[in-house]
């Protein structure tokens, strides 16, 4: 068996990568798609190796001697790689496939050493390697059967979005017989080159051939294993996290990208924050209807929004602002605030991170990180603040303190002259089903009161980033509008609050199936051994592993080997070995659940 690999083309999107440089030069991971694609195809034992240069042509074929690669290389040169596509390259190559068995590749493309090994000792004779398609992908689809038969080349602008589901995308990497290459694949080449010109694609040869009766190829499925093609720098980006050099590098690259997760379609997200139950398929339907308007036409300014907002939270529109996602109105907050605040840690990070002032740290003293508003009180009673901040539930511990305790806390805040800044962003989950203090009279009495509230969290919806901020103080208020821009969130955003209410039977039943799942959820996770659950009261459960594992072992041990994301609490809490879970449906949860029994009991 040989290799034909083409590299020819410019990979003009590329830009400033590609230069001086060829497409299959460019470095993921500090290793040039060609070296890593070499390297493999030299594990294979490969009679030869024919490369279809074009672009910097000497510049590669340089490197490739550089590589020290033992397999004997044949070049072959397309000279006009300018101004033709990959089918010229390929006809070029035409004598060679009539030689023997073959494997070609495309030379952008990144793979696992398995896709190969697979691909090669898959006993049927001729393959196109395919993968179910996923919104980053693009270029040739394709319709199979249930015996892999190539019923349907899907192009471009036949491609139909309601039929995605059907749709297998292929890979760009192939495994021709010999008999294959002379009997269907170079006879096709060459008739279809010459009637139609060398600007086209080889797929389009395999187009024709599946319309026989007899094609001799079928397709060979991805089911899982890695790979991707590198078309511009997003891809190359994207291909650097899945290819990382070691599992803690890729799961910190996987980390930092903080969402855009449906770029890595295999991966299930416990680490961010929203309710598996909510939206229902009703509304989605409903916004889908309105997607091309909302595309195309400008939001409503910061007032109409605002007033969108008064009306779902039953509260003056002098006492609301909207923000893109609670992370815009927590940035503007916090730079409005002065002096001493008062914090509980550990907890969401973000306000504390925005404030550049004097900081007070109560840090409870147990195992839990639990506390209650009398907790809060003694601590701080003697101190010096001007804001008191509270994430209730808190964030990781899951901590609640009720509404009567919270007002409470409220009155002795406002006795001190203390602002009291409270993040209700999961007080919806908790077991007391109206704990929000977002209540007219309550705001309107009490102008030391701040509540900020994420209705991405609250509602899943975190790709609209919605969030709001109430407040007794008109005038924080009015600054605070003041600060943010008039057209701070999208038209899907604002068509969203407009159509809210009607779904608000909805919203209540996902929440009470969000606190029967946690609760089974957290019964399945007390039966592991090696860990503790901790109580929760928001939509995700802090975790303690008391085996003698770490928590970054648990964590990496569960994206490397289950594709699972949770949160690392390490740097959040310093001491003890903790980790986050968020609440998913069933299905996933009994995921989570089966992936720790293995991990925690695999010593």
């Amino acid at each position: 068996m040989q290799g034909i690999i083409l590299a020819a083309g410019m990979g003009k999107r590329l830009k400033e990568l590609t230069r001086d440089n060829t497409k299959c030069m460019v470095k993921v991971n500090g290793v040039t798609l060609i070296e890593r694609l070499l390297r493999q195809l030299e594990q294979q034992n490969l009679t030869r190796i024919i490369i279809v240069v074009g672009y910097k042509a000497e510049h590669l074929m340089d490197y490739i001697k550089t590589l020290g690669i033992r397999t004997p290389i044949v070049y072959i040169n397309n000279e006009i790689y300018n101004t033709t596509n990959n089918i010229y390259s390929l006809y070029l190559a035409k004598e060679w496939l009539c030689k023997e068995d073959t494997l070609l590749f495309e030379s952008d493309i990144i793979l696992e050493d398995k896709v190969l090994t697979d691909l090669i000792n898959d006993e049927r004779e001729s393959l196109a390697l395919v993968d179910k398609y996923e919104s980053w992908m693009d270029g040739t689809c394709m319709k199979l059967s249930e015996d892999d038969e190539i019923e349907l080349f899907v192009s471009k602008n036949n491609f139909d979005f309601k039929d995605i589901d059907s749709y297998y995308k292929t890979v760009n990497i192939y495994k021709f017989s010999k008999h294959f290459s002379e009997t269907y694949y170079v006879p096709f080449l060459e008739a279809y080159s010459k009637a139609l010109g060398n600007n086209e694609y080889y797929e389009q040869v395999l187009k024709v051939i599946t319309m026989l009766e007899r094609p001799e190829i079928k397709a060979r499925r991805l089911t899982g294993e890695k790979w991707y093609e590198i078309d511009d720098i997003q891809d190359l980006d994207i291909a650097c996290s899945m290819f990382a050099t070691n599992d803690e590098e890729h799961l910190g690259l996987i980390q930092k990208r903080y969402g855009g997760y449906w770029r890595y379609p295999q991966l299930i997200d416990f680490c961010y924050l929203v309710n598996p139950f909510f939206p229902p398929k009703k509304m989605i339907d409903e916004m889908k209807a309105s997607f091309e308007r909302l595309l195309t036409q400008y939001p409503s300014g910061l007032n109409v929004n605002s007033l969108l907002a008064a009306k779902i939270f039953n509260v003056g529109q002098e006492n609301i602002v909207v923000g893109n996602g609670a992370a815009e109105l927590i940035k503007v907050l916090m730079q409005q605030l002065k002096g001493n605040v008062g914090m509980i840690k550990p907890t969401f990070e973000e306000y504390g991170n925005r404030y550049e002032g004097r900081k007070e740290i109560f840090v409870p003293q147990n195992k839990d990180f639990s506390y209650t508003e009398k907790d809060i009180i003694e601590f701080f009673d003697k101190k010096d603040i001007d804001t008191l901040l509270l994430i209730n539930p808190d964030n990781p511990s899951g901590n609640y303190i009720c509404k009567r305790n919270v007002l409470f806390l409220l009155e002795w805040a406002k006795s001190k002259n203390i602002t009291l800044v409270i993040d209700e962003s999961f007080v919806d989950f908790a077991d007391e089903k109206d704990g929000t203090i977002i209540e007219r009279r309550i705001v309107e009495e009490n102008e030391n009161l701040v509540i900020v509230k994420s209705i991405s969290k609250s509602y899943g919806i975190p790709g609209l980033r919605l969030g709001v901020l109430v407040s007794g103080n008109r005038e924080l208020i009015l600054k605070l509008k003041q600060e943010v821009s008039i057209w701070n969130i999208n038209s899907f955003a604002e068509f969203y609050m407009q159509i809210a209410e009607k779904y608000k039977n909805d919203y209540i039943s996902a929440l009470q199936m969000l606190r029967e799942e946690r609760n089974y959820f957290r019964s399945k996770l007390e039966e592991i051994e090696g860990i503790r659950a901790v109580s929760s009261d928001a939509n995700y459960i802090m975790i303690e592993i008391v085996n003698g594992k770490t928590s970054k072992e648990v964590t990496t041990e569960l994206f490397v080997k289950h594709n699972i994301l949770v949160k690392d609490l390490s740097a959040k809490i310093g001491t003890g070995q903790y980790i986050r879970v968020a609440i998913r449906n069933r299905e996933d949860n009994d995921r989570l659940i089966c992936a720790l029994e293995m991990h925690m009991t695999n010593e």
